[in-house]
């Protein structure tokens, strides 16, 4: 065999290897599962379910006119001079498994990740403890101090919300060390097939569509539209996406969930609002997701939409999915809410925040290495 020939057969080896490697990686357990059967079949009589997918309420492009794939890989390899913090962030460890069960209380454990305890009943959101926010390992690791919790630190929990199946948002190793310590798993519509695949039984999840609601016991749970997308795989949209109105007899809150600024916003706060605290989408955002990803300006727009009496920013200080300042959203949404003369909280990562209080107060840890 010539020179040629050789390199025309070690090249057309290659190209099965990519292709292999592309059509098998996504076949591993932890990307899911498709919906199908009489889940697809409800899916299809939903009214924004079209062509086989979900879509946004308002026309909503995955990237913004001027950008491209190129544009957006390019800003995903940027490296920001500080994108990631120079030090290990300090974090509050506290005992989850003791606290107070007749407690309102919350406790963020980074971008979106919280736990809840509200009338009686624990309450655990989007969360994301193997350290990883990718299928693609050590690909998107958490900052330096930010993954001191675990599934092991948790007590038992009533109610796992997953607002919708992006990687971080839905974290395969953390969801299935959690499947015995998970009573319910209420999700939007579709994303119940991930669950099921993953050894969930069909009596633990709840799949709610937009404006659907469940009561649990003294807690009503509303889903609501966002402006965002879902998929795991190349196969975008094909579940969906929400936030979550929780109300009971003392607390309204809004859980946003990922969302861009939209009309939605307005809509939910004039049909459910003014909510005592608004948890909203703020960072990971640039300019080619504008859509999709709301900016600290926005945030507090947003805020105001709904009637907010607080705002907790979420969305940062854990991941580096954008190619800002890791500490910018948090800078900037502080800056505009004193402008703006509205009020935010800002929780250390594991620092307890008392629902009922109005006087409790949070500093700017992000400024400090301390």
């Amino acid at each position: 065999m010539n020179n040629y020939k050789k390199l025309m057969y070690i090249f057309l080896l290659l190209i099965v290897l990519v292709i292999a490697i592309i059509i098998l990686f996504p076949m591993q357990t932890k990307f899911g599962k498709a919906p199908k059967g009489k889940r697809l079949e409800l899916m299809a009589t939903k009214p924004n379910f079209k062509n086989g997918v979900f879509e946004n309420l308002v026309h909503t492009p995955s990237l913004a006119e001027d950008a491209t794939i190129l544009t957006v890989l390019k800003t995903f390899l940027n490296k920001h001079t500080h994108s990631t913090p120079n030090h290990r962030l300090k974090v509050i460890q506290t005992d989850l498994k003791h606290l107070a069960i007749d407690q309102d209380i919350l406790i963020w454990f980074g971008h979106s990740s919280y736990y809840m305890q509200i009338d009686g009943k624990r309450i655990l959101v989007d969360p994301v403890f193997s350290n990883n926010a990718s299928p693609i390992p050590n690909s998107i690791k958490a900052f330096s101090g930010t993954n001191n919790y675990t599934v092991e630190d948790f007590p038992k929990i009533d109610y796992l919300l997953i607002t919708h199946d992006h990687w971080d948002h839905l974290d395969y190793p953390t969801v299935i060390k959690l499947k015995d310590k998970v009573d319910q798993v209420i999700t939007g519509l579709g994303v119940g097939s991930h669950f099921e695949a993953w050894g969930y039984s069909t009596n633990q999840i709840i799949e709610l569509y937009w404006h659907e609601y469940i009561d649990l016991g003294p807690i009503r749970l509303t889903a609501a539209p966002t402006r965002h997308f879902s998929g795991r795989s190349l196969q975008r949209n094909n579940t969906l996406w929400v936030s979550f109105i929780l109300q009971s007899a003392t607390l309204n809150l809004y859980l946003g969930g990922d969302s861009g600024y939209g009309p939605h916003f307005k809509e939910i706060g004039h049909k459910f609002g003014p909510f005592n605290l608004a948890i909203l989408d703020n960072g990971q955002y640039n300019k080619a997701w504008k859509y999709i990803h709301m900016t600290p300006e926005e945030v507090i727009k947003a805020a105001t939409d709904l009637g907010a009496q607080c705002t907790l920013p979420v969305h940062s200080a854990k991941f580096k999915l954008s190619d800002h300042a890791w500490d910018e959203p948090l800078n900037e949404v502080s800056r505009i809410a004193q402008k703006e003369h509205k009020k935010i909280i800002t929780p250390r990562i594991g620092e307890i925040v008392y629902l009922d209080s109005t006087e409790q107060h949070f500093q700017k840890w992000w400024l400090s290495s301390n």
